[in-house]
């Protein structure tokens, strides 16, 4: 097991890549512990849990909502839970969230931790203190900024994930080594069959390098004034690509690399070679790399998102493969890049 630190305002959160869900006992107080878990996750490892009182949520972004979190509060106030009970999230990106967001809201805030089952939640969503559900189907629209307690990555839970799951989770993996290190795309690339493979050597060291790339962003930026807006490169059109179809979440965001690069391109800040060098890493990892709809619904969309800022929004470019930058470009600026580099 390695262990990393998130250095927050709302505390220190533990990172414990390679930790086993067998040994939660040593993290929780059983006796004052609530679980809040998905059905899939608890028909696969309920077994495997402490025996304290369980939550179960449905599955997918659609109860990643305020009705949802509104549930949870009831059965919490049925479990006369107080200011000392424990939150534990075992789940995904969406559980984490949920899970999150509940523990910093109930009763002005109770203490949290999570058992992260899934790729795409190890490398990304239940790392760095972000706690948010969607709201008018536009995604966290509502959330907070707290960190966990500790993280569990237990690489052994992926093997029971689908395919499709497994491959969203290498977006975010593909993204951290696009903004922040040259070496991990070169190791993404020159191990992508034994990666896909999963195995074990592969995964742990591709999750801890983007674990500690992101916990060292959080880090000096936990509330995104800055540097921490970097870790947004491809959602921006990510985002607004789920919000018109529904797509999975890394499916999206590999998309969303794609145009990035090409507008990069357009702006002069990276070379074309290393723009089609990353589509080809994005789809080797069966990834989509074109979008299923056109420009204009996408910014219209965008024009939703919570990181717009007026009649523009941060907007994260590369300037290398492995450096990122952040521009602030206003919506027509950016259909008039879209429409030159013929996106969408």
């Amino acid at each position: 097991m390695k262990k990393l630190l998130v250095n927050g305002g709302s505390g220190t959160s533990s990172i414990l890549v390679g930790a086993s869900i067998d040994n939660l006992s040593a993290h929780i107080d059983q006796r004052r512990t609530v679980i809040i878990t998905d059905s899939t996750v608890q028909r696969h490892y309920r077994e495997r849990l402490p025996d304290c009182p369980v939550i179960i949520i449905g599955l997918g972004e659609r109860i990643k909502t305020l009705e949802t979190v509104a549930d949870i509060y009831r059965q919490l106030v049925d479990l006369e839970a107080d200011r000392g009970t424990f939150i534990l999230g075992v789940g995904g990106g969406i559980v984490c969230d949920i899970a999150g967001f509940v523990a910093s809201t109930y009763m002005r805030g109770l203490r949290f931790g999570f058992v992260s089952t899934t790729l795409l939640s190890q490398v990304d969503a239940s790392v760095g203190g972000k706690n948010g559900v969607n709201f008018g189907g536009y995604k966290n629209m509502v959330g907070t900024f707290n960190q966990p307690e500790f993280v569990i990555c237990d690489m052994a839970l992926l093997k029971t994930l689908p395919v499709r799951e497994v491959l969203c989770g290498f977006a975010e993996i593909i993204k951290h080594g696009a903004i922040a290190s040259l070496e991990m795309v070169d190791f993404l690339e020159s191990h992508r069959d034994a990666a896909l493979d999963l195995d074990p050597a592969i995964i742990a060291h591709l999750v801890y390098q983007s674990v500690e790339i992101k916990a060292g962003v959080v880090s000096r930026d936990e509330r995104e004034h800055g540097e921490r807006r970097k870790l947004n490169f491809g959602h921006t059109f990510g985002h607004a690509l789920e919000k018109l179809t529904g797509m999975p979440h890394g499916e999206a965001v590999g998309i969303g690399m794609v145009l990035a690069v090409q507008l990069s391109v357009q702006m002069g800040f990276l070379p074309a070679d290393a723009a089609r060098r990353l589509e080809r890493l994005i789809d080797s990892y069966g990834l989509p790399v074109r979008p299923p709809v056109d420009m204009t619904a996408m910014l219209t969309a965008m024009k939703k998102d919570k990181k717009r800022e007026g009649q523009g929004i941060h907007f994260v470019f590369l300037d290398a493969l492995g450096s990122a930058r952040v521009e602030e470009v206003a919506f027509d600026d950016l259909r008039r890049l879209a429409n030159a580099a013929r996106l969408g």
